[in-house]
């Protein structure tokens, strides 16, 4: 015992007193000391930011699979005493799920489609040609990313209310063209560019060109190669994770647009993100639920079904979607 407290109190003497031979021992604990309280600060912070992030998930997709009981009792929390699957098939029904996302999901795809296609070209340009004016174009993709949608949604609505390009249709029709309620006002704006996020992707597209070795190019113009089949063949096949990273945002994005959707007035009933916003009133018009309570479990359900394509997406492109993001130069 006498040991023991001679070498605890040799141990405060060497903290308390830097000119012994143990000061590199006392660093050394300063350190480990500092180490863990940096380590118990960045657990705190982290761990608040996750619960601000998914306590909202996490008690939307626990009350979704709560009963009438469940509801109703006060001793009830997050975990259901008597779970059900009741409110996810009404919400199936009354939302037409599988038919609604299965529209859904062909209308995302094709916009994907088109934005990588005409983007990548795009930032392929920007990233290997030069041609006048080309910092000015680079400029104004950059104002695409910068500038709020809602600034120009009236000029966006005018134009597709009365679509007239260069009068090419009251040529051909006879009048303008009211292309609202359709789709085509976002496979217009797809094609030409100035989609959802397309200035984003042809930032993402002309950085990771951009770090492509101009070796790669050069060679196979040496074996004949055109500058078509070069893009095709060679560089947009080197291109696959920033591809994928930019498929991806597509997806996400197009799939939970609303503000298009609504500015547009495209129909519920191929967005399942605007379908989802009428299932409250379905339920009180068919099913006679007045109750709000109880009215919020089948829209938890529902935005549960809306959310579950997105998290299958993501975890089966995870490693190509970090990969993308990396090497693209849009973080660090």
């Amino acid at each position: 015992m006498k040991t023991k407290t001679k070498n605890i109190s040799q141990w405060i003497a060497d903290l308390l007193n830097p000119d012994t031979d143990s000061g590199n021992e006392r660093a050394k604990y300063v350190q480990m000391f500092k180490n863990l309280l940096l380590g118990l600060f960045r657990f705190v912070i982290i761990l608040g930011i996750s619960y601000v992030i998914l306590g909202p998930l996490i008690g939307m997709v626990a009350t979704s699979f709560f009963s009438d009981a469940d509801q109703y009792n006060p001793m009830v929390y997050l975990i259901p005493a008597e779970p059900s699957l009741a409110r996810y098939s009404l919400a199936i029904i009354r939302m037409d799920y599988f038919n609604v996302l299965w529209k859904t999901i062909a209308y995302v795809l094709g916009l994907a489609a088109i934005q990588v296609f005409v983007c990548s070209m795009v930032g392929y340009g920007f990233a290997r040609f030069k041609f006048p004016l080309k910092n000015l174009f680079f400029a104004c993709v950059i104002v695409m990313i910068v500038i709020p949608t809602h600034s120009i949604m009236l000029p966006l609505y005018m134009t597709f209310q009365s679509f007239d390009v260069l009068g090419l249709v009251t040529l051909i029709a006879g009048s303008p063209k009211n292309i609202l309620q359709t789709p085509w006002p976002m496979y217009i704006m797809s094609v030409f560019g100035t989609g959802l996020r397309s200035g984003l992707y042809i930032f993402i597209f002309t950085q990771f060109f951009r770090g492509l070795p101009k070796e790669i190019e050069e060679a196979a113009q040496v074996d004949g190669a055109g500058m078509f089949y070069t893009y095709f063949r060679i560089m947009l096949v080197n291109a696959i994770p920033s591809v994928v990273t930019v498929a991806i945002f597509s997806l996400v994005w197009q799939y939970n647009d609303t503000f298009y959707s609504n500015l547009f007035n495209l129909s519920a009933d191929m967005i399942i993100g605007k379908k989802i916003t009428t299932l409250q009133a379905t339920l009180l018009n068919l099913d006679q639920i007045r109750d709000p309570s109880l009215s919020a479990l089948y829209v938890n359900a529902g935005i549960v079904l809306v959310i579950l394509p997105l998290v299958i997406l993501y975890v089966l492109l995870q490693k190509q979607f970090i990969e993308g993001v990396e090497r693209s130069g849009i973080v660090g």
